[in-house]
Order: structure tokens, then C-alpha cells, then sequence
């Protein structure tokens, strides 16, 4: 067994291209940093059980150049779910590879299993089952990305400190920053709704052992959920109340955008296990965003201030900044999109 990783890689086999009820072989590094070989059984999607490594001889376990590799040469019986003390000779290959933490195998970053049962008695080569699973994956952090590195954001953004930009800009009886904030938000929630969606078919149910990503998926769903709904019934602008809505939805909003923040990076850290890349450009767009709020929050508090109404000067500048914003966005959107399928 030979992977891309200072973590491990493992060699699976199974009745069915699923996780659980399968025969493992872990090659990866101990407490100490040291190469190992590990015999395991999997029960589920929880942690595989280490079991004694048996009748395995020859074994030869190194890293070279961030590259782990395992040889040996078993006669231990193969034992899965319905095939514990059976003749059989045809199972599913599954390979995967991931981190380590003192010893202890992560989640796994990617998988590969054969697109049919594979008789281990005589040698082929063998097919992967296909990218369906990994596009699922993947397609549901892109959605996620999109939502909250930009049109999320900008949604927000819009609501917040463009209000005055286009006062007077009405179409169809609502004024454009309104239809702009509304159009960019329902993007972003049926983007979350949809990721979610495929989250869960990928995941095949409950993923306990990814640690804390799952839950925070799960709670920007729900309060994405909620937000529309609270919008749709809102008491009226003069309402003596309304402050309170104003309120409610925009502590809302902030908190849904940490939580999906902290989705982002849990997810990243998940399969960017080698290099770190992709969170340091996470890290970056957390910085630019930060930035692009605290100018903008300035030039509000500035013009609130001095008590002026919006010129075409100051209209622009806005409209500069916002671009500008939006533009970097896109790049370090791209950049991690990029990356992402880099790794796969």
C-alpha cells in the first residue's frame, strides 16, 4: 500500500461498496511518528477496531518524501459480516487515506472502491466504482463556498450599508438594494438546503465521527431555515415592534455566518491533511472579509455622523468598495475550488 500522506492509508475488504462489517489493513504512523502496519475490523461508520495483525510476515512500513507505503504478505482469513469462516474469494477493494492524531486514524480524506466484487484468487486490475460519491461530496462544499464566500456575504453586505446607495431605486414598488438582498439570500439559503441535501446522501446518514462538522452543518440549516421564514412574516416598517425583527434577523444572519464560517474550516480540515493549503486560504478570505466590514462600517459611522445625505462622490466610493470586495471573494472562491479538486 503506497499514499500521498503523513497520515495513513488502508486497504479494505468488504462485502459491499459501503463502510462497515470489513476486513482492514491500516499502514500508518504510530504516536511517535513511526510507520506502521495495523490489522482492523469496521463496525459501522464509528473508528475500525484494531485487532492482532495475525499470520502477516515480510512487512516493510517507511515514509519518503511525505509518500507512506506498507508491504507484507498475509494469511490471515478474510472476515466480513457474511463471510467469517466461508470459502469465499470475491470481495469489494476499498482503499482509503486520511490523518493520524497520536497514533489514532482521522476520517478519511478520499476513497476508492472497486465497481464490482474482485476474486482475490486470481489477479486483475481493478475499476473504481466511479465519482459519484465524490461529486456528492464535493459538490456539496462547493454549494457552501458559494453561499457564504459570496453571495451570502454580499447579500449581507447590501442590506447593511447599501440601503442609501440606491434610495429612490425602486422596481416594481420595492426598492432595488431590497430585491438584490432578497434575490442574493434565497440563492444562498436553497445553495445550504441543497448542500445539506447531498451531505447526507454522501455521508449515507449520520457522520459521528468527523467531529464537531456534521453539527455545525446542521445548525446553519436550520437557522438559514428559519430566516426567510421570519422575514416573510415581519410586522410592518412603522410598527412600534419592528426593532425587534430588525434585530432578531440580523443577529441571525451574523451567527449563521460564523457557523458557516466554522463549517468551512472544519470541512477543509477534513481532507487537507497534507499541507494545510486550503485552510491558510481560508484563513486569508476570513482576513479580506474582515477588512472589507470594518472599512465599510467606518465609512457608515462617517456619513452618520456628518449627518449628510449620500452625494455621487460617496456613492461611488461605495460601489468601488463593494466591487472590490466582491471581486476578492471570487478570487480566493476559485483558489479554493481549485485547490479542492486538486486533491481529489
Amino acid at each position: 500500500m503506497t499514499g500521498p500522506t503523513v497520515g495513513y492509508v488502508a486497504m479494505g475488504f468488504s462485502d459491499d461498496q459501503s463502510m462497515g462489517n470489513d476486513d482492514i489493513y491500516i499502514c500508518g504512523l504510530d504516536g511517535n511518528g513511526v510507520p506502521q502496519l495495523q490489522h482492523a475490523y469496521s463496525t459501522g461508520k464509528t473508528t475500525p477496531q484494531i485487532i492482532a495483525l495475525g499470520n502477516v510476515i515480510d512487512v516493510i512500513a517507511n515514509v519518503t518524501n511525505g509518500i507512506i507505503s506498507c508491504s507484507f504478505t498475509s494469511s490471515n482469513p478474510i472476515s466480513t459480516q457474511r463471510s467469517t469462516g466461508s470459502n469465499n474469494t470475491s470481495y469489494f477493494l476499498q482503499f482509503v487515506y486520511g490523518a493520524t492524531s497520536n497514533g489514532q486514524i482521522e476520517f478519511h480524506s478520499r476513497t476508492f472502491t472497486s465497481n464490482t466484487k474482485v476474486d482475490l484468487s486470481i489477479p486483475l486490475t481493478v475499476e473504481e466504482e466511479g465519482h459519484l460519491s465524490i461529486i456528492k461530496a464535493h459538490d456539496s462544499g462547493a454549494l457552501m463556498l458559494i453561499a457564504w464566500m459570496t453571495t451570502g456575504s454580499l447579500g449581507m453586505i447590501i442590506a447593511r450599508y447599501m440601503k442609501g446607495m440606491s434610495k429612490g431605486n425602486q422596481f416594481c414598488g420595492k426598492d432595488l438594494w431590497f430585491l438584490a438582498h432578497v434575490g442574493l439570500m434565497t440563492f444562498t439559503v436553497a445553495a445550504t438546503i441543497i448542500a445539506f441535501i447531498l451531505a447526507f446522501v454522501y455521508a449515507a446518514g449520520w457522520a459521528g465521527d468527523v467531529g464537531s462538522h456534521p453539527v455545525l452543518g446542521v445548525l446553519v440549516m436550520i437557522l438559514s431555515f428559519i430566516q426567510p421564514f421570519s422575514a416573510l412574516f415581519r410586522c410592518g416598517p412603522q410598527h412600534q415592534l419592528r426593532y425587534i425583527f430588525n434585530w432578531a434577523h440580523s443577529l441571525n444572519a451574523v451567527f449563521i455566518k460564523f457557523l458557516a464560517v466554522a463549517a468551512i474550516f472544519t470541512g477543509l480540515q477534513l481532507f487537507d491533511v497534507v499541507d494545510g493549503w486550503l485552510m491558510k486560504v481560508m484563513g486569508g478570505f476570513v482576513g479580506w472579509e474582515v477588512i472589507f466590514f470594518i472599512i465599510l462600517e467606518l465609512q457608515s459611522r462617517s456619513q452618520q455622523t456628518d449627518a449628510v445625505e449620500s452625494n455621487s462622490e460617496t456613492k461611488n466610493m461605495a460601489w468601488m468598495i463593494l466591487v472590490l470586495y466582491l471581486l476578492g471573494n471570487l478570487a480566493f472562491l476559485v483558489a479554493l475550488l481549485t485547490g479542492i479538486g486538486q486533491k481529489n
